[in-house]
């Protein structure tokens, strides 16, 4: 019987030494040396034509700053097997990453990641190369290799034997479209503040209904958005 392919990761990148990074201690790295999953990177600058290894140059139109050109991030993105996975290109103005998209792209071969660097990358790449545009937040930072490192680690914990029990990613913040509930352990006072009595109970459907409880009033003050898309799924008003 053919051993299915693992989950491949490959970040086109100007700094491959940013990789692996967190994706290379823990549980991560014992699952990538059992071969669960499979990171590569792509050096975009040794695709470019230019006796200096320039991979940019002046915006059209004029504007500050420089824009990755077309022909290197062509190159870089056709030397990879794209395999059937998706193409996704880092950037601010992406779609907002969701727990739906990683699930999506954790059960698939894997994910290509191209990170972004300078004002940005020539639209008619994203274009004619078919690429997801995606943020990991509404913050700007400089480069995609931060990003790609966060959307990677997203991918890769889903895939099955990476945390050893799947109910360490059944139960935790965006399922269902509820943020976590609080977390304690011992000691059972800490700085006069006591764990709550519900949890030292022993009743564990009280247990229950006070997680829910909880996971429900901290998605109501902190993420309305996520808290009307909730009580939507519930079939409740907002």
């Amino acid at each position: 019987m053919t051993q299915a392919p693992p989950f491949i990761a490959t970040a086109l990148t100007l700094f491959p030494d940013a990789f692996p990074g967190p994706l290379g201690v823990s549980l991560l790295k014992t699952a990538q040396e059992n071969g669960l999953w499979a990171l590569e990177t792509v050096d975009i600058r040794s695709f470019s034509r230019h006796k200096h290894a320039s991979v940019d140059d002046t915006p059209a139109g004029g504007g500050p700053g420089m824009v990755l050109r077309p022909d290197v991030a062509a190159d870089a993105i056709d030397s990879v097997d794209r395999r059937s996975r998706p193409l996704i290109h880092l950037t601010p103005r992406g779609r907002p990453l969701s727990q739906a998209m990683v699930r999506e792209w954790a059960d698939g071969p894997g994910i290509i990641v191209f990170c972004g660097r300078f004002e940005g990358l020539d639209q008619r790449v994203i274009e004619a190369r078919d690429m997801v545009e995606v943020s990991v937040g509404d913050a700007v930072l400089a480069g995609g290799e931060a990003a790609a490192l966060v959307l990677i680690e997203a991918c890769v914990r889903l895939i099955p034997g990476v945390l050893g029990k799947i109910a360490s990613t059944e139960d935790e913040s965006f399922e269902g479209d509820l943020l976590e509930y609080p977390h304690y352990t011992r000691p059972r006072v800490w700085e006069d503040r006591e764990i709550p009595e519900v949890l030292l109970s022993g009743d564990h459907g009280r247990i229950a209904r006070w997680r829910e409880e909880q996971a429900e009033e901290i998605t109501r003050q902190r993420r309305p958005d996520l808290w009307q898309r909730y009580q939507r799924r519930q079939g409740e008003e907002p």
